[in-house]
């Protein structure tokens, strides 16, 4: 039967055989309109294939996201084809066998009846074990000209999965797929994508998924860590330690970046054991040695060993001051929650960075993690002059993913060119003096730009503005009043034990409260419009009157 039939196929009917339709391959190369490469570009294979250890002979993998033991061959079910192209009858054409970029085409075989773990025999020679769901990524958005379709496929459970080889051999089109063991019936790929994606917050059965061996580490190192941070949360909150501990951190090393901005790295006094790899752009909530708290970007390092960037700012209110005029080596600090401040947009299939003088800190980590993983991104930089660029042997070694432009040269950043001149799908990041960031919106909301797009991370906030009265609705509390220099947040946390924050210049949204009555004067990027109707950021938005909130 040809892959482009379309029999009538009843996805939840057992499965205990199915034929290969097809069997794909293909060599690495770009994709229309990216300079990444990927190996998603498959063609029929008409005669017999030898199957290895890593799959298909003679067939490519981008390493970072597809190959590999527990990844050596992709099966896809080519009954979806039909639904999808109802779906998204703008991109019909594009939707048929291979399209997702598998390596085996079969009918009958999905989601609904193949489990994690189940051993299947194909033709007379080779043996194969289900390992893992696939994880969707961008370049399946560029594969079909739409934006953000990506996460489409774990909602309606149609992403194909992976498999491992158990015993080499050779296939061909047509040969027998059949069932010979299936250790974990309970675990079909569309219920492991249940608590993968759509329920992640069931500690039992993320404990139950840890502990199935036959799940790849790529999904299982998931409920692994979910279980270790949920244990670790009941374990503070039964101890009186609350969701954040400040720890004491030791500067180790001091370096003169630029006649402005020095970078600090600050070691933990007590090691964690196994520590998580920090998520690049993100920041730290430091309390100094005069009192003051501030948080900052992140450049580099663990949670056990932290690298900061900091400028000394020309209205400096303690914070920088501090840090550049009395901080020194083997003195101690206290860092408390380290958040992820600035978002993966993993469906964009471009990432442009637009920066100038120290809010390259805020990105730097970004760019550098997007390189390694082969994210098509590029960052315009702006300094004052060839003085004023820190981290440069970082920013060499990115190459051509950083265009300078500096000042003293006659070098002007156009962020309207830029914007003008930007790629199909492409996400905008912007950080740096206030004359940039306020170009910066401008022009984003001459464009057309979607908030969903762009992202603005900001070093300062304006947090002045006339007093105005709060009342706390889900506590038990006279109405507060927030002064003319005071933020709610402030306030809040003067009241209430367990209030969160963490960038306290409104990037991140951790300090988001509910609005129940009143009207309020929106300030910072970390909500979106819709956002706006029911929520603001406790850090910088003030209340205009009297506001009532949930917390």
């Amino acid at each position: 039967m040809s892959a482009t039939q379309e029999p009538a196929i009843d996805l939840f009917a057992a499965f205990t055989s199915d034929r290969l339709l097809e069997i794909r391959r293909g060599k690495m190369k770009p994709l229309q309109g990216l300079t990444v490469l990927s190996g998603i570009d498959k063609t029929v294979c008409e005669d017999a294939v030898r199957i290895a250890s890593g799959g298909i002979e003679g067939d490519e993998h981008d390493y970072t996201f597809h190959g590999g033991r527990e990844k050596a061959i992709h099966g896809y079910c080519s009954s979806h084809y039909q639904a999808w192209r109802k779906e998204f009858p703008e991109a019909a054409e594009k939707f048929r066998p291979g399209g997702f970029g598998e390596n085996f085409v079969t009918a009958h075989m999905n989601e609904r009846n193949v489990c994690i773990g189940d051993v299947v025999a194909v033709g007379d020679e080779v043996v194969l074990q289900v390992s893992l769901p696939r994880q969707p990524c961008f370049k399946l958005n560029h594969r079909f000209q739409l934006k953000n379709f990506a996460p489409n496929t774990w909602k309606t459970s149609r992403t194909g999965w992976y498999y491992r080889v158990l015993k080499e051999g050779s296939v061909r089109v047509g040969d027998e797929i059949r069932l010979v063991e299936r250790p974990n019936p309970a675990w079909t790929i569309e219920r492991v994508q249940e608590y993968l994606h759509r329920n992640q917050g069931d500690l039992a059965k993320n404990e139950e998924l840890a502990a199935i061996e036959e799940l790849g580490q790529e999904s299982r190192g998931t409920f692994v860590k979910r279980v270790a941070k949920a244990k670790s949360k009941e374990k503070r909150a039964q101890s009186g330690g609350g969701d954040a501990k400040w720890k004491d951190y030791k500067i180790v090393e001091r370096t003169r970046q630029t006649p402005r901005i020095a970078s600090f790295v600050l070691e933990a006094v007590e090691h964690q054991v196994n520590p998580e790899r920090l998520m690049p752009g993100a920041h730290a909530k430091i309390k100094l040695g005069n009192g003051l708290t501030r948080c900052y970007s992140i450049v580099g390092g663990d949670i056990n060993k932290l690298e900061l960037g900091i400028a000394l700012g020309e209205n400096s209110r303690g914070g920088s001051k501090y840090l550049h005029e009395t901080a020194q080596v083997g003195h101690i600090l206290q860092v408390g929650s380290v958040t992820a401040a600035v978002p993966i947009a993993s469906a964009a299939s471009n990432h442009i960075f637009v920066t100038g003088g120290v809010g390259i800190t805020a990105f730097l980590a970004l760019v550098e993690a997007y390189k390694q993983i082969n994210y098509g991104c590029v960052m315009h930089y702006a300094v004052r002059s060839s003085d004023e660029i820190p981290f440069k042997e970082r920013l060499d070694r990115l190459g051509d993913k950083v265009l300078l432009y500096d000042k003293q040269k006659g070098q002007r950043l156009d962020i309207a060119a830029i914007i003008a001149g930007m790629p199909w799908n492409s996400h905008l990041y912007f950080c740096g003096p206030k004359r940039l960031m306020e170009e910066a919106s401008r022009e984003v909301k001459a464009k057309g730009i979607s908030e969903s797009e762009v992202h603005f991370e900001s070093f300062e906030a304006d947090i002045s503005g006339d007093p105005f009265e709060v009342v706390v609705a889900n506590r038990e509390h006279a109405a507060l009043k927030v002064g003319g220099e005071e933020t709610l947040l402030a306030v809040l946390q003067e009241h209430f034990d367990g209030i969160q924050s963490s960038c306290e210049v409104g990037n991140c949204g951790t300090c988001k409260v509910t609005v129940k009555e009143g009207c309020v004067e929106h300030r910072g990027t970390a909500l979106v419009q819709e956002e706006k109707a029911t929520s603001m950021l406790s850090c910088v938005s003030r209340g205009l009157g009297r506001i009532v909130i949930d917390i």
